[in-house]
Protein backbone atom coordinates (compact mmCIF):
# COMPACT_ATOMS: atom_id res chain seq x y z
CA UNK A 1 0.00 0.00 0.00
CA UNK A 2 2.73 2.11 0.84
CA UNK A 3 4.48 1.96 -2.68
CA UNK A 4 1.36 2.63 -4.35
CA UNK A 5 0.47 5.82 -2.32
CA UNK A 6 4.24 6.88 -3.06
CA UNK A 7 3.88 6.41 -6.95
CA UNK A 8 0.14 8.19 -6.69
CA UNK A 9 1.87 11.21 -5.56
CA UNK A 10 5.78 11.15 -5.69
CA UNK A 11 6.49 14.84 -4.46
CA UNK A 12 4.70 14.24 -0.71
CA UNK A 13 7.18 14.36 2.53
CA UNK A 14 7.18 11.17 4.92
CA UNK A 15 4.77 12.60 7.31
CA UNK A 16 2.07 13.80 4.65
CA UNK A 17 2.03 10.09 3.28
CA UNK A 18 2.25 9.07 7.03
CA UNK A 19 -1.13 10.63 7.46
CA UNK A 20 -2.46 9.61 3.79
CA UNK A 21 -2.05 6.11 4.60
CA UNK A 22 -3.57 6.76 8.11
CA UNK A 23 -6.86 8.22 6.59
CA UNK A 24 -7.44 5.88 3.57
CA UNK A 25 -6.12 2.75 5.52
CA UNK A 26 -6.91 3.17 8.78
CA UNK A 27 -3.34 1.96 9.57
CA UNK A 28 -1.29 3.68 12.80
CA UNK A 29 2.03 4.15 11.19
CA UNK A 30 5.08 6.57 11.97
CA UNK A 31 6.90 8.97 9.99
CA UNK A 32 10.04 7.31 10.98
CA UNK A 33 8.49 3.94 9.76
CA UNK A 34 7.64 5.18 6.06
CA UNK A 35 11.02 6.67 6.39
CA UNK A 36 12.83 3.09 6.75
CA UNK A 37 10.57 0.97 4.35
CA UNK A 38 10.92 3.80 1.89
CA UNK A 39 14.56 3.36 1.61
CA UNK A 40 14.61 -0.21 2.34
CA UNK A 41 11.86 -0.22 -1.27
CA UNK A 42 14.83 1.97 -3.14
CA UNK A 43 13.44 5.87 -2.81
CA UNK A 44 15.82 7.81 -1.59
CA UNK A 45 15.53 11.54 -1.03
Amino acid sequence: MLKCTVRRSHQLSAESTAKDLQTSCGLQISTTTVCRELHGMGFHG
